[in-house]
């Protein structure tokens, strides 16, 4: 129903992306999606690109007037670093890089594609492609908020730092994250974190961490039990797992309720005053048989270490098969933050597109029309 590409070099004139399948007559603020974007290029320790790029959004199609007309939107992010690239780039004349990164997709896409430069592989594959799809989640989101579905996100541990997050409705965890630069609800492991990110500076080190996303008034019934993959849940974990550097993903508190007893797991439903039920607890996530249920969506991912860091790992020169060590190139300490807000783009868009799978119809109308009348 709901799909997008992106292309682009890391270090290339632009980053694109095409978006196909949002209704028509959905009116599209673009001070929001730039607003997206900015928060992309926050937190405390990124590095030196973000303040060389300064990243909005040019509408190339599909939303004349500011309102969709169902058609394909093509969108373009411009790359401000390309004017320091260009010449050599266009040249030629670029170093190669025959030493592949551990942990980066330097080496399997070597071997892949039969190519002898990690460069032609770290460019596509950088963590700069992930601008291209916060405008697209800005574009769900969007459309996601004229059904009251809200999405947002928060960091609760970075370099083995964890949060005390404190029991509050997400709205207000949201609201505290942002005003966090590392999107973190608890000001004192805050402090913690920070150091944290120094001390792996001053080692030429990098840090991982763990963010959750979190979506608010979703309906039951997305998604379904009857086939592998129409499971809801499935796709959003497949969704989140494809952000660079993410290695685990589970849809509430997982791996913790794998440790406990099926009473103390499964959310007990109760009848509620207009003849419906409620729950008071939500540790299945949202999700039940592949569905959601009613309850927010919560969405826990783990970030591993940058694979970019200026103390050198040891790696081989696949021009020599000779030992080697890495070369440090400009990179981030700490990303936690960032990915986070790319997390809220990949959530919005998977309910999105399940969204318009539930209603169908081909304008905005139609669809709330749909969502009216159920």
């Amino acid at each position: 129903m709901l799909r997008f590409l992106t292309a682009g070099e890391s270090h290339g004139p632009c980053l694109t992306a095409i978006l196909e399948g949002l209704p028509a007559g959905l009116k599209i603020d673009l001070d929001a999606l730039n607003h997206d974007l900015r928060r992309r290029q926050g937190g405390y320790g990124r590095g030196g690109r973000m303040k060389i790029e300064q990243d909005r959004v040019e509408i190339l199609g599909g939303i004349p007037y500011r309102r969709t007309t169902g058609a394909p939107i093509a969108l373009r992010i411009e790359n401000k670093d390309w004017a320091n690239w260009r010449r050599r780039w266009e040249a030629g004349d670029l170093p190669r890089i025959t030493v592949p990164r551990p942990g980066h997709a330097d080496y399997a896409g070597m071997v892949k594609y039969g190519l002898d430069d990690a460069r032609l592989i770290s460019e596509r594959a950088s963590a700069r492609e992930t601008a291209a799809r916060v405008a697209v989640g800005a574009l769900a989101r969007q459309f996601l908020a004229e059904f009251d579905v809200s999405v947002g996100s928060f960091v609760s541990a970075i370099g083995g730092v964890q949060a005390e997050v404190p029991a509050l409705p997400h709205p207000e965890l949201w609201s505290l994250a942002e005003e966090s630069d590392l999107r973190c609800p608890d000001p004192r492991t805050t402090e913690r974190m920070r150091q944290r990110i120094d001390e792996a500076r001053e080692a030429g080190d990098s840090l991982g961490g763990v963010f959750h996303v979190t979506a608010t008034g979703v309906p039951v019934g997305l998604g379904s039990h009857v086939q592998w993959d129409r499971r809801l849940d499935a796709q959003i974990v497949a969704a989140v797992m494809s952000i660079p550097a993410i290695k685990g993903a589970e849809i509430g508190p997982a791996f913790e309720n794998a440790g406990l007893r099926g009473t103390q797991v499964h959310d007990e439903l109760h009848p509620d005053r207009q003849g419906g039920v409620t729950r008071e607890t939500n540790r299945a996530g949202g999700f039940e048989g592949g569905m959601t249920n009613g309850m927010p969506v919560v969405v826990r991912a783990a970030m591993k270490p940058i694979p970019t860091t200026v103390s050198p790992v040891r790696s081989v020169d696949l021009e020599t098969g000779e030992r080697a060590e890495t070369e440090y190139q400009r990179s981030d300490v700490c990303a936690v933050p960032a990915a986070s807000v790319v997390g809220e783009a990949m959530v919005a868009f998977a309910l999105a597109d399940a969204l318009i799978e539930k209603l169908g119809g081909d304008s905005l109308q139609e669809m709330q029309d749909r969502c009216t009348s159920g």
